[in-house]
């Protein structure tokens, strides 16, 4: 049986995404905080007054953006601080919610497939490689129609 609901969520969380991949490519190397400021003329010491902070703090705050290792809170404190709107997201260019789940679970119905048909191999039984195939897309289809939590252990 589908699961209407799980597709509806992954096509919609998937158009999210995919727009997110087209703005990956525009993040500036040295961090936004850094680039926006430079770009209004803003010093470090005028960013630091609107946060009530240091400029050393200021300092700080584009060092830690530009290694990744700044909040999200302290990211959207200094947004609103220069008058902007933190949006965050995920981008997987090239992929898809969907196309990562069918690989996930074509890789788990192979797996169990592979694993029976080495057992016929040994006693002789063994399947064609289009009967494989057909099998393995047969389970992979039942591994999606049920609970595809199992593909993440």
């Amino acid at each position: 049986m589908k699961n209407i609901k799980r597709d509806l969520q992954i096509e919609q969380l998937d158009r999210k995404i995919k727009a997110f991949n087209k703005l990956e490519a525009f993040y500036p190397s040295y961090g936004w905080v850094y680039a926006t400021r430079t770009a209004l003329g803003m010093s470090l010491e005028q960013l630091g007054k609107k946060l009530n902070i240091t400029a050393q703090s200021v300092k700080e705050i584009e060092q830690r953006e530009k290694e990744g290792t700044i909040s999200l809170k302290n990211l959207n404190d200094v947004a609103r601080a220069l008058g902007l709107k933190l949006t965050y997201g995920f981008s997987a260019p090239g992929k898809s919610l969907e196309k990562m789940i069918k690989s996930k679970a074509y890789d788990l119905a192979e797996k169990i497939v592979l694993r029976t048909h080495r057992t016929m191999q040994l006693e002789d039984q063994a399947n064609s490689k289009t009967r494989l195939k057909k099998a393995i897309r047969a389970r992979m289809e039942e591994i999606l129609d049920k609970n595809i939590k199992h593909l993440w252990n």
